[in-house]
């Protein structure tokens, strides 16, 4: 490019178009230095430009040296290089910038344009007190009254925690728009006062989709869904906020079939899910265990070519595949983002596979992160821990646990120390889980002392169980399985008298036993079965003579019902009968009537599956040839040719 002399008003004129052409940082320096050249750096108009496009165009280094060989800066190029400042990653830097600004200008004038974006660094940087400061001024300016400036303290004080101030502020607005509203909802709504969000929403004279998706998703965080359905079914316009956030709602309150049903309604009304519409409703489907709806989300993230790395998607597949079985699947798809993991991908990774019971699996994934020096952090060492649990890996779990405090510095959570001590108390290694206990720098909860229980029934050890029972009831009164642990541990050595007076003590104190319940996926319908009878399924009588047939089938091949799994002291013939009607035998039954020879019976179980129905459905694989894959409260049981995935251990 070639300037030829001419006047210095030619120059400007020639110079600011060339500046409105930079499209980088590169080129703008090397107009800068013509600028230079041209003696224009003291032409206000031609710096203004160039600080503002430098800013604009990632230079604000460069954008601040020009800055600072300026003698006698104008507002404009406070105002553009503050603005700037707001949207960078150091935030701070644009209140300390205007407080320089306002000792050095005497007039002011326009700083109110300026006001709503230093609000906005404040509230980024979480700089309340420099908020509070600017506050004070515009009290003493009388800015107050303008909306734009109005909003921005409410905003930020509603971001900050202080919705008392955001409140005040609002009331002393003399003229409020929707943004005045929905940001003081938002707050409310951000600090947990949902009523008080509602009392807001139904005043606020017009209700429109900011205003009507935050209360969803207001009302879906504090377990209150079905207002958050009110409001979704009374709208008229709904984008994809309003979807993902009724989805994630359902998600976060445990009612994932919702949350599956209204992702579909979502598709069939041509409303193109984002990332976290995804996410969420893989979680469903994780919840649920069913793996085809979950293939079939990502077929569609497939065929729209939506990235995994966008907002989690790839470890919210990992995820779903592994709680649904598949872990093999879910390796393929942390092989797919080998390129951009984050270290919640090698966390689900480990997680998956600990889920799994594939404890030297998780600890090979775990050698991987360390040659690629990949910085492990709490989670990864819980994932491990629990890996080494699944697996009865005692050693190995030992040494993961001294190595996150020795080498990584983490200081273990009350969940690390319950892996820790399940591990040692399910090995047998009692007394050194209790010495473990002893030794908690911080206070042990109901589920550290329940791994205690548990551990202690699984070996009979009465007077540490007792113990142990009698502090988890104390600190979770209401968690029946505090008692179901110690009434367990009574039924085990024939303490029948003991049996009753837990079970007495329950019903006098409200506690309820949660049913035990097994449900499958045939034809996109799921079948839910509860302990005791069966439930949404017009096959009654085909599931009980099922039963029937697989039972005396078993007993041919030599199977004889645990009669130790009743705790009731009731006749032999009853407990037996008691033992055929547990949930996850029904639905076996179901799928065994249902399914196609050869292909695999999935069941997802509410709670921990008994050594009977686990003997059951062992027996079953063999003599029907056939896989059952059965997903408890704590793990993965992959069922094959008369065995085991956890080879008895869990």
């Amino acid at each position: 490019m070639t300037i030829t002399a001419v006047s210095p008003l030619m120059l400007v004129t020639q110079t600011l178009p060339l500046l409105e052409k930079c499209k980088t940082i590169t080129e703008l320096r090397q107009l800068h230095a013509h600028i230079v050249k041209s003696n224009l750096v003291n032409h206000t108009s031609t710096i203004t430009k160039l600080i503002s496009l430098c800013s604009h165009h990632g230079g604000l280094d460069h954008a601040l040296s020009v800055f600072h060989r300026i003698p006698d800066p104008n507002p404009f190029i406070f105002f553009s290089l503050i603005k700037q400042m707001t949207e960078s990653s150091s935030p701070t830097e644009a209140v300390l910038f205007y407080a320089r600004m306002l000792s050095s200008l005497e007039n002011l004038n326009g700083v109110e344009f300026l006001l709503p974006a230093l609000l906005k660094a404040c509230s980024k940087s979480c700089a309340l007190e420099e908020g509070r400061q600017v506050h004070g001024q515009i009290l003493k300016t009388q800015m107050l009254f303008d909306p734009y400036v109005a909003n921005a303290l409410i905003r930020l004080y509603s971001e900050l925690g202080c919705i008392g101030l955001a409140h005040r502020v609002f009331d002393k607005m003399a003229q409020r728009d929707q943004v005045s509203w929905n940001s003081l909802i938002t707050g409310y709504l951000r600090v947990g006062e949902v009523e008080l969000a509602r009392a807001i929403f139904n005043e606020i004279p017009e209700r429109d989709l900011v205003s009507c998706n935050a209360m969803i998703d207001g009302y879906g965080k504090s377990g209150k869904c079905e207002l958050a359905e009110e409001v979704f079914r009374t709208m008229h316009h709904k984008d994809v906020v309003t979807w993902t956030s009724m989805v994630s709602g359902y998600v976060f309150n445990h009612r994932p079939k919702e949350a599956l049903g209204l992702f579909r309604e979502m598709l069939s009304q041509g409303i193109r899910p984002d990332a976290p519409a995804l996410v969420s409703v893989l979680s469903a489907i994780a919840d649920l265990g069913f793996v085809e709806e979950g293939k079939w989300v990502h077929a569609f993230i497939c065929t729209n070519k939506i990235r995994l790395n966008s907002g989690f998607i790839g470890s919210a597949l990992m995820d779903m595949y592994a709680k649904c079985g598949h872990i093999g699947n879910a390796y393929h798809v942390f092989e797919n983002i080998a390129h951009y993991r984050n270290i919640g991908d090698w966390n689900c990774m480990i997680s998956g596979l600990a889920m799994h019971g594939l404890g030297h699996e998780a600890l090979d994934i775990f050698l991987d992160m360390k040659m690629k020096e990949i910085e492990p952090d709490e989670i990864t060492f819980l994932g491990l821990l629990t890996a080494c649990n699944h697996g009865g890996l005692v050693d190995e779990g030992r040494y993961c646990f001294e190595l996150m405090q020795e080498k990584y510095g983490l200081v273990p959570k009350i969940q690390h120390y319950g892996c820790i001590i399940d591990l040692l108390g399910r090995a047998g290694h009692l007394e050194e889980a209790v010495d473990v206990i002893q030794n908690i720098p911080i206070e042990a909860d109901a589920i550290v002392w329940k791994a205690i229980l548990s551990a202690c029934t699984i070996h009979g050890n009465v007077a540490i169980g007792e113990s142990a029972a009698l502090k988890a009831i104390d600190l979770a009164p209401d968690d029946s399985s505090c008692y179901i642990l110690l009434s367990n541990l009574y039924a085990k050595v024939g303490r029948w008298d003991d049996v009753g007076n837990v079970r007495l003590m329950m019903k006098q104190r409200g506690v309820r036993k949660i049913p035990g319940s097994s449900s499958v996926l045939m034809n996109g319908k799921v079948h839910e079965f509860l302990v005791g009878k069966e439930m949404n399924v017009k096959y009654s009588v085909e599931v009980c003579t099922k039963i029937e047939e697989v039972v005396s089938r078993l007993k041919l091949e030599g199977y004889k019902p645990d009669l130790s799994q009743v705790l009731l002291d009731i006749e032999e013939e009853s407990k037996e009968d008691s033992l055929i009607l547990h949930s996850e035998k029904m639905a076996l039954a179901f799928g065994l009537i249902n399914t196609s020879k050869g292909s695999p019976i999935h069941i997802v179980k509410n709670l921990r599956i008994c050594c009977d129905c686990h003997s059951f459905i062992k027996l079953v694989s063999g003599v029907y040839n056939c896989r059952i894959v059965v997903r408890d409260q704590n793990r993965f049981h992959q069922f094959e040719n008369g065995s085991c995935s956890c080879k008895d251990f869990w």
